[in-house]
């Protein structure tokens, strides 16, 4: 099985995060696929930010959902970056798409232009909400979606009966606090999982030991160093 090595929000350890230049410096490194945050302008937009506020992001502030398509255009996303809107982003890369959506809005846009621009085979879509992930799936037949799980608390069976209700086929968690029976839950269901954020020599390391099916990062290094045996 392939190991998948997944951009950040683009590659945001040396790039300014969920921007075109992020993107395109993450396909440029050979990144299997990219990792990006959706959410909805105040005028029904999908634009690429991951905090609900666009104050640590950019030089603006105030909620993303408040603010219209031009005046997130307005600011400066650093080192001159604008928020990129999503159907630029699909324009502007041509590597698979892990999009993250966090509520109802968001994820029924998505769904829809998915289902318009037929992108089945090229987004997958990702949430730490069980149940947005399953409408996902209802309304766009045929999607590969992710699961987010964020605390284990210890419950292996747990985890993988929620990616399961879910309908989701990989589960993504934090590298740090996966344990070998997770994984081995996970791959007996005939689910992947995946960690994050793997960001040094030692998680990647750690990630090839627990037989992860692949690392989502934040630096280009990965990529070339994701090729050796553990």
């Amino acid at each position: 099985m392939t190991f998948l090595t997944i951009g950040h929000r683009g590659v945001m350890g040396v790039e300014p995060e969920n921007t075109l230049r992020s993107y395109l410096r993450a396909e440029r490194s050979g990144m299997d696929a990219i990792a990006l945050d959706l959410r909805l302008s105040k005028d029904g937009v999908l634009v690429a930010v991951h905090d609900p506020e666009v104050d640590r992001t950019t030089d603006g502030s105030g909620a993303v959902a408040d603010l219209t398509l031009a005046e997130l255009r307005g600011l400066d996303a650093g080192q001159g970056e604008r928020v990129p809107v999503f159907e630029e982003v699909l324009e502007a890369v041509r590597s698979p798409l892990q999009v993250s959506v966090g509520d109802v809005a968001a994820a029924t846009a998505l769904a829809e232009l998915v289902l318009r621009r037929d992108l089945v085979s090229r987004v997958e879509i990702a949430s730490a909400d069980g149940a947005l992930l399953a409408e996902a799936a209802r309304r766009v037949p045929g999607v590969r979606t992710t699961l987010f799980v964020e605390f284990l608390g210890g419950d292996t069976e747990a985890v993988v009966d929620r990616a399961l209700a879910a309908g989701a086929a990989t589960i993504s968690l934090d590298v740090r606090r996966i344990a070998l029976e997770v994984v081995e839950a996970a791959h007996a269901a005939g689910l992947r999982v995946t960690g994050l954020a793997v960001d040094t020599l030692d998680r990647l390391r750690l990630a090839r030991a627990l037989g992860l099916d692949g690392v989502t990062t934040d630096f280009p290094e990965i990529r070339s160093t994701g090729r050796f045996t553990a």
